[in-house]
């Protein structure tokens, strides 16, 4: 049981910045590599503007990082290890969604 108040804290800025799937884009293609927000943006097929702020929502979940390269700057994960976690969640809702042991699922859509 998540007690700590910076664990839950951990938790809820992951939640947060999942909760958008423009950010989840994001992530998904920041784990395969760093980009520029203007290949970022031409690769989602948003606005500068629109990526921007969601960029901004990812430091501030500190989930990525800005990194100077000369003039320009590149996005990446914090930490490589954001990448594994976001396969193991990936193929863990999966793996729930395939399951369907709920006998009210169906029926319901309560799982």
């Amino acid at each position: 049981m998540l007690t700590v108040a910076s664990d839950i804290e951990v938790l809820a800025r992951f939640g947060r910045a999942l909760a958008d799937p423009i950010r989840c884009r994001l992530l998904l293609a920041l784990r395969e590599a760093p980009a520029h927000p203007s290949d970022l943006a031409d690769a989602l097929g948003i606005s500068r503007t629109r990526l921007s702020n969601h960029l901004a929502c990812l430091r501030d979940c500190g989930l990525v990082v800005a990194v100077p390269v000369g003039r320009r700057t590149r996005y990446e994960l914090a930490d490589e290890r954001l990448g594994h976690a976001l396969d193991d969640l990936r193929n863990a809702v999966v793996a729930v969604e395939a399951d369907k042991s709920c006998p009210d699922a169906e029926t319901k859509g309560c799982c």
